[in-house]
């Protein structure tokens, strides 16, 4: 155990001191024009939650990407990062080849989707470790595109969760599209289901319920 560990163990262990959440909200991005950023970035269809202008000059401006917790921010004074040196940012989507296809209509330079020849080719430019098309399994299928300065965002398609990253009381979807997606796997898994049981499941919305719960908490899938 690292001196880190053991100290932020020991000072937890503390009677009397509480746990707050921490909810990571909002990453800044450097931008070198901050209306074209405005631009880009409402071109894909993210929500504008702020354009602020203040008498001293500075200025903030907001997005949220549809179905996000997390928002950017991006304007003037307010990071020393040079502008397009923002890399690999995470976007996780369910669907990954529709999304890829939505940003590509919306004129976005973006890449088809790949996925990795070796762990961890997809943070490197060398398309040579980018195998076309989708891997056999959630966490494995990336595309990527860049922001008019370079700053550069990672899709990468999660179907199920790997176990305790989602509390499995508290299951939720992003987006209608998201809920979808995960009541078309439901079926596709309840239809298997019905034919090793040899009858129709008159219980089949109980059955979705608990796989689509499962799936999305990284835990044991019913079968």
């Amino acid at each position: 155990m690292s001196t880190t560990e053991y100290r932020t163990s020991e000072a937890g262990a503390k009677a009397g001191i509480q746990k707050v959440d921490l909810k990571l909200e909002v990453v800044v991005i450097p931008v070198a024009d901050i209306d074209r950023s405005k631009q880009f970035y409402g071109g894909l269809g993210w929500r504008l939650d702020a354009d602020f202008s203040f008498d001293n000059g500075f200025r903030i401006v907001q997005f949220t990407p549809p179905g996000a917790d997390a928002s950017i921010q991006f304007g003037t004074d307010m990071t020393s990062a040079a502008p397009g040196s923002a890399q690999n940012l995470y976007l996780i989507v369910s669907d990954i080849q529709t999304a890829r296809d939505a940003l590509a209509a919306q004129g976005v330079a973006v890449s088809e989707v790949f996925h990795p020849a070796t762990p961890g080719d997809q943070f490197r430019a060398d398309p040579r470790g980018h195998v076309s098309g989708r891997a056999d399994n959630s966490y494995g299928s990336f595309a990527i595109f860049s922001d008019p300065d370079g700053n550069g965002w990672l899709l990468q398609e999660v179907t199920t969760r790997l176990p305790g990253r989602i509390d499995s009381a508290a299951t939720s979807f992003g987006s209608a599209g998201d809920l979808a997606n995960a009541m078309r796997r439901a079926s596709a898994a309840h239809g298997e289901h019905e034919k090793r049981t040899g009858e129709a499941d008159p219980n089949w919305p109980d059955w979705y319920a608990e796989y689509m719960v499962a799936e999305e908490a990284g835990t044991e899938l019913p079968t």
